[in-house]
């Protein structure tokens, strides 16, 4: 019943313990499907199926079916030409991060664009080469061809110059880059680059950004560098760099310096004003080509000894096979690769997809890339994936499918197979400076720390730890420490929880830590544990240790120390020491009795308390005889909060069944509050219960626990004649009163009724 002026609601139920409301709640039974059942859906195929399996696999047929010429061919046409322009150049810039010539970067940005055309989810990604995986991949080109001295001893390197040999390497591991993601596209684990979080990833962006800023210094300085693979190469190159600082050419440098600078505030413009303007001002095209004209004219290469881009070749070359042994020997190099091109372009895929409204999918978005990757190594281009800066363009100038995509790489062609030869002068240091400017979004994001560090201390570790480990140990294993440094984060959360004592909130049934709030009830001899964790090997002794902790006594100390009483006691009355009578225990013994120290059955100590052979059972929050101290327990009732418990392992439940045994044993009820259905019957599966512990523990709520202890315990109830309206109603319970302990009865309720 709800009142809406007063914003409150009552609620009469019975309790319930989880056996009662299993007895009054019929369940629905559901069939659980077996390993055999998903294999055997897997591999069932209909006409339905088969027609969602084309659509899946063909996304383009979805896509193509809704297209408004009349609404969208304009802007993708415009997108289209825009984007192209841009590839341009990102394709001859990125490409010098893979040690490889520059006219293989217009490979890349045509053939993988053909076929994301048609496998690809997202309408708005460029796809592309991507300057992270460039650098990876010039990592692996420069370790086996390396810039001085021999290449390493592979078949199929005879007879091929050094340029040759590199593009062999790149287009090899290109080609088992895409094998790996079509195959974790095929078998459905797109989720796994769910590992990769947002802090992971922007750490490691970053030091990537560093990495490349670092490998762009040779042109821009215009120095020539050897290539460093594998851990601290960086610090080698920067060491390198600044022995050779002597011999920098000023032209390179100051070429470098007008690029960055005009390209810095003119992209700046572009972002105050990209409301304003139709399209942003392609600075770079702009730029590259009034600097490619002045290097003609002027004769750039033999007056002042600038390295240029040189000699294009028209057309494409014929399609060629991987090498089998480079294959074998890039497979550690490879893998992160693939993660990497495919975290980043689905990151950026689902930003726009949420924009625009529409949906993509991971595990197509892997057979995308994969063929895309596999198609374009067989004609000799480096593995793709999408720039931000590039989808940003394709994006912002109005680009609303793949249609862009498709013309940008047409744009790319034509340059590819008639103009490419009127880029022959440019200047290699304007690519550099060209690189260095499109960093500006991934340097920026070391304004990461100081916000993760006020929100989040544990990923703000990630990030710099994973952001050390790829500037110093590289890319690759760069990638695995972070990941290695963000699973240990989520196992050290999850393995010490924070734990808490919770207390109810006045006039509620609302529960909460005790230490958060002023106004709360604590029934004497009652405590409420919760845990916010799954329960598993790495942290059920944690748990333990925490619940000893709150509760204020170790239960098995406390059982140790009572059945050694116990063996006292009888040990005094077989000798006639110790007598009973109706007035209790009576010492007889004249002189002292020591306590006995006999430590033989130890295991017995361990066992539950056993008074059969005694003429009284003891109450062990009495004064003793004969001068025998147990510690007190004043706990009669332990309630354990398992609602943020989603699983247990097999180690857990071991110490969890310890540990409740070690409680009853001591005389404290043990209940379990807010369990999910699927932990209690793996309970029940596994043998959890017993003799001493029984499925009647369990109940519905924490409040439902509470009354069914009041009940059970009144002498906890201190009534008071003060009274307080409370907000919930049900049948059967036990009032609260002021000071930390429960109300007295409403008189205004009717009899058989009480508020809580």
């Amino acid at each position: 019943m709800m009142r809406p002026t007063a914003r409150q609601y009552v609620v009469t139920r019975p309790l319930y313990s989880e056996d009662a409301f299993s007895e009054e709640h019929e369940k629905i039974y559901r069939h659980r499907k077996t390993l055999l059942d998903h294999l055997k859906e897997y591999f069932t195929c209909d006409a339905k199926r088969a027609k969602n399996a084309a659509l899946s696999l063909l996304p383009i047929i979805g896509w193509m079916r809704i297209y408004r010429i009349k609404e969208w061919l304009l802007s993708d046409i415009v997108s289209g030409i825009s984007t192209g322009l841009v590839a341009v150049l990102q394709g001859l810039a990125y490409c010098l991060l893979a040690s490889l010539p520059p006219w293989y970067g217009l490979f890349s940005a045509f053939f993988p664009v053909v076929t994301y055309f048609f496998l690809g989810t997202s309408r708005h990604i460029s796809v592309g080469p991507f300057p992270v995986l460039c650098l990876m991949i010039g990592a692996v080109v420069t370790r086996l061809v390396p810039d001085q001295g021999p290449p390493a001893n592979i078949t199929g390197f005879e007879g091929l110059t050094r340029d040759e040999q590199r593009v062999l390497v790149a287009s090899s591991v290109t080609f088992l880059t895409g094998l790996m993601q079509l195959t974790m596209g095929v078998l459905q684990v797109g989720f796994v680059v769910m590992y990769l979080s947002d802090t992971l990833v922007s750490g490691f962006t970053t030091a990537a950004a560093i990495h490349i800023l670092v490998s762009q210094l040779k042109f821009v300085l215009g120095l020539e560098v050897p290539g460093f693979s594998g851990p601290l190469s960086i610090i080698y190159t920067l060491e390198y760099i600044f022995g050779k600082i002597g011999q920098t050419n000023p032209c390179d440098v100051v070429i470098s310096i007008v690029i960055m600078v005009v390209v810095f505030i003119v992209k700046e413009i572009n972002d105050r004003f990209k409301s304003k303007l139709p399209v942003p001002i392609p600075i770079e095209v702009i730029m590259t080509v009034i600097v490619c004209g002045i290097s003609y004219a002027f004769d750039f290469k033999t007056r002042f000894g600038i390295d240029v881009v040189g000699h294009i070749p028209q057309g494409y070359e014929s399609p060629a096979p991987p090498n089998l042994q480079i294959l074998q020997g890039t497979v550690a190099e490879a893998f992160p690769m693939a993660i990497v091109g495919f975290a980043v372009a689905f990151s950026v895929a689902k930003v726009y997809s949420v924009k625009h409204d529409y949906t993509i999918d991971g595990n197509q978005e892997l057979i995308a890339f994969g063929v895309s990757n596999i198609f374009g190594a067989s004609f000799k281009s480096f593995t793709a994936s999408t720039a931000l800066s590039r989808s940003a363009v394709q994006e912002s100038t109005g680009g609303k499918t793949q249609v862009a995509g498709l013309l940008s790489a047409i744009i790319v062609m034509i340059v590819t197979l008639a103009i490419g030869f009127l880029l022959e002068p440019l200047p290699k240091s304007v690519l550099g400076a060209v690189v260095i400017v499109n960093l500006k979004g991934m340097l920026m994001q070391f304004n990461d720390i100081p916000y993760l560090w006020r929100r989040d201390k544990p990923d703000c570790v990630v990030w710099i730890l994973t952001c050390l480990a790829a500037i110093l140990l590289g890319l690759d294993l760069g990638l695995a420490a972070g990941l290695g440094v963000e699973l240990l984060t989520v196992v050290l959360r999850t393995q010490f929880p924070r734990c808490s004592v919770l207390a109810n909130i006045k006039g509620t049934d609302i529960y909460k830590d005790r230490k958060d709030y002023v106004s709360i009830y604590e029934p004497e001899g009652v405590k409420i544990f919760r845990i916010p964790s799954p329960i598993f090997f790495a942290n059920i002794e944690f748990f333990r240790s925490k619940l000893v902790e709150a509760i204020g006594f170790n239960p098995l100390r406390v059982l140790r120390k009572r059945n050694k009483a116990l063996r006292m006691i009888r040990k005094l009355l077989k000798k006639g020491d110790l007598q009973w009578t109706s007035k209790g225990f009576l010492n007889t013994s004249c002189g002292p009795i020591k306590e006995s120290e006999d430590e033989s059955n130890m295991e017995e100590l361990d066992l539950p308390t056993d008074f059969k052979d005694l003429p009284v059972r003891i109450n062990w929050n009495a004064e003793l005889p004969a001068n025998i101290h147990v510690p007190r327990v004043e706990l009669h009732s332990l309630i354990l909060d398992f609602a943020a418990v989603s699983f247990l392992d097999i180690s857990a439940l071991k110490g969890l069944k310890t540990a409740l045994k070690e409680l009853i044993r001591v005389e404290v009820e043990v209940y379990i509050v807010s369990c999910d259905t699927y932990i209690l019957e793996k309970l029940h599966h596994c043998g959890f219960f017993d003799d001493e512990i029984q499925p009647s523990m369990f109940f519905l709520t924490i409040h439902d626990a509470m009354l069914h202890i009041l009940e059970k315990h009144p002498e906890t109830t201190e009534r008071k004649s003060e009274l307080a309206k409370v907000v919930t109603t049900a049948t059967v319970h036990h009032p609260f009163n002021d000071g930390g302990r429960w109300r007295s009865r409403d008189r205004s309720v009717p009899d058989g009724e009480t508020r809580f």
